[in-house]
């Protein structure tokens, strides 16, 4: 289904999107960016920090480390402000990139399994269904964020895959 190079290429993707995602959050102040927007996580800021904490709970099971010690009803409130959430994000988008560096194919064979609060039972699921997961979440709440910058009237992120720029551009 995937490959290690598919995982490199996402995590690079991933990276991108969240610093221009940073720099179009940047226009905004404080209190738009906690704005209530009518998305599913409510503003911008509630977005973000629930895909921070999403993909700090994949990463925690993709490496076996320790997952966020707030749940998914608290995920939304990770980082009180725009700079916080930075600091996190760069931390968390180096993270993923070295861990997709050192994939190799034999890594995404295999089935996971683990105990899920959103579903409330054991899940089990491919490893390499599991990291398509991981970035396709990513690309759907960056698409509500997004759409609420356009709604502010920010000028929103290129988004397209093909337009990711090459390594070390």
């Amino acid at each position: 289904m995937i490959t290690p190079d598919y995982c490199r290429t996402m995590a690079r993707y991933n990276a991108w999107q969240n610093a221009q995602m940073h720099e179009a959050m940047q226009g905004l102040d404080h209190d738009a960016l906690w704005q209530e927007r009518g998305a599913f996580f409510g503003s911008l800021m509630g977005t973000a920090n629930h895909l921070l904490w999403g993909d700090r709970m994949w990463m925690a099971r993709f490496e076996g480390g320790t997952p966020p010690h707030e749940g998914l009803s608290q995920s939304t409130t990770s980082t009180p402000a725009l700079d916080a959430w930075w600091v996190e994000r760069l931390r968390l988008d180096r993270r993923m990139t070295l861990w997709a560096s050192k994939l190799r194919r034999v890594d995404l064979i295999g089935e996971m399994r683990w105990y899920s609060g959103a579903k409330g039972s054991e899940v089990a699921a491919p490893v390499e269904r599991l990291i398509v997961h991981m970035f396709n979440h990513q690309t759907h709440h960056r698409g509500q964020i997004h759409a609420m910058l356009t709604a502010a009237g920010q000028d929103a992120p290129i988004t397209d895959l093909f337009m990711l720029p090459e390594e070390g551009a």
